[in-house]
């Protein structure tokens, strides 16, 4: 399984689904995610079902983020993987809140950077990312992220519309990196 400096990546089974409940049924663990509410265990066991099929079919590449103490932490994925350009979103959630702001995050996304761009042979990574989450901006250009552009009022959250950013690094400014 890939492995960076501070975390392990390892397949999400069956048996992660209750922690992302409790972590979903955080708000503050949400604000930045699409999930805008609360799942239930079956709502998860169904995702999961789906996922698992669009691994199989090559969509996706899933992974469950492990701090190298062993707790699960959180999730990170290529998403809608297009073979044909070599381009796929990225997504990722901590969501074990006592495990934010200690590099983490940069630390799976570099991880899974090197398997985008070194074993599956992708040229360009993306990624959205709201205007105003700052932490998520600043992990995102520490892994080499650039702006791309401005999508306006692209999502609505807290009785107010936000901007959100797209971002991407292409497979040379990784290893130029």
């Amino acid at each position: 399984m890939p492995q960076g400096e501070k975390v392990r990546l390892r397949p999400v089974e069956r048996d992660d689904l209750p922690r992302f409940v409790r972590w979903f049924a955080d708000p503050e663990v949400r604000r930045y995610l699409l999930v805008f509410q609360p799942f239930s265990l079956a709502q998860e066991e169904r995702w999961y079902e789906r996922m698992v099929d669009s691994v199989e079919r090559q969509e996706t590449v899933l992974f469950a983020i492990d701090a190298l103490d062993g707790v699960h932490i959180g999730n990170i994925g290529l998403h809608n993987i297009n073979w044909k350009d070599r381009s796929t979103e990225l997504g990722i959630v901590i969501g074990e809140k006592s495990y934010w702001d200690q590099g983490l995050g940069t630390d799976a996304i570099s991880t899974l950077l090197h398997l985008a761009f070194d074993e599956m042979n992708l040229h360009r990574v993306f990624l959205r990312v709201d205007a105003d989450n700052a932490r998520g901006i600043r992990c995102y250009e520490k892994c080499g992220f650039r702006l791309e552009g401005t999508l306006r009022d692209a999502t609505f959250k807290e009785a107010r519309y936000v901007d959100q950013y797209m971002m991407s690094i292409l497979q040379p400014e990784f290893v130029a990196g």
